[in-house]
């Protein structure tokens, strides 16, 4: 069976196999799908330099309804994740920052990019595996809209703690969306000794996750992006962004 064959056996039903998104970051004249809804299969995201990456749609299981634009970042080209990271460096390079987080598991993806353009020799990585030698209490429960479910756990090394404790952080992820997964972020960090500076991701999803993240004094957190794109509705023809 072809590559194409076996993608498309697993494509989900009234949307398109993702073997050939993410690989490509192209010109306004190079596009083959129209910029305005609906859209049918794909959404091309605008970035902030002019350019496009066209995502694939995927349906959310809970809501036949809707959908979302899908970025899978350990599945996209190392160009296009290097010229996501390249462009969340430049959205974040205004904010005093002593260290940069890494959210897992698409956030580890960019996170040494974005470390490394913002001068840091390393980072410090999350993570859902559970070490002999972590600690319960430097965890925090964690759910996303697209990885349902309960039972997954954030952990810190804590032989990192001295990089967290009273240090101005970055935090980065692959995308930020309903803000669930965010949230559980900033609750470790915070248990850390962290503060959280800003949050850079490479999509910036939705509108759900504005009123949540916030600091300790309940001020807003800066959430810089290399670009947006909208929760989308069924509509005659295709899908729109939600209202």
């Amino acid at each position: 069976m072809s590559t194409h064959a076996l993608d498309a056996a697993v494509a989900l039903p009234g949307f398109e196999a993702t073997t050939d998104y993410w690989q490509r970051i192209v010109g306004a004249d190079e596009l083959t799908q129209p910029t305005t809804p609906p859209y049918r299969h794909s959404y091309p995201a605008r970035l902030r330099d002019g350019r496009y990456l066209v995502l694939p749609l995927r349906g959310m299981p809970s809501q036949p309804e809707r959908c979302v634009a899908s970025l899978i970042a350990n599945q996209a080209s190392m160009a296009v994740v290097q010229a996501l990271a390249d462009a969340m460096v430049e959205e974040a390079r205004g904010f005093e920052i002593d260290a940069v987080v890494g959210l897992p598991t698409l956030g580890l993806a960019f996170a040494p990019a974005v470390a490394q353009g913002l001068g840091h020799a390393r980072y410090v990585p999350l993570g859902y595996s559970r070490k002999y030698w972590y600690q319960d209490e430097l965890s925090e429960p964690v759910s996303s809209i697209t990885t349902p479910g309960k039972g997954k756990l954030l952990y810190v090394d804590p032989n990192q703690l001295p990089l967290l404790a009273g240090k101005r952080v970055l935090v980065v992820d692959d995308a930020v969306s309903s803000g669930t997964t965010m949230v559980s972020g900033l609750r470790l960090l915070k248990r850390c000794g962290a503060q959280v500076a800003a949050i850079a991701v490479a999509m910036r999803q939705g509108s759900q996750w504005r009123d949540k993240l916030r600091n300790a004094a309940g001020e807003a957190i800066p959430v810089v992006g290399a670009f947006d794109s909208p929760r989308m509705v069924r509509a005659p023809g295709g899908w729109t962004p939600e209202a």
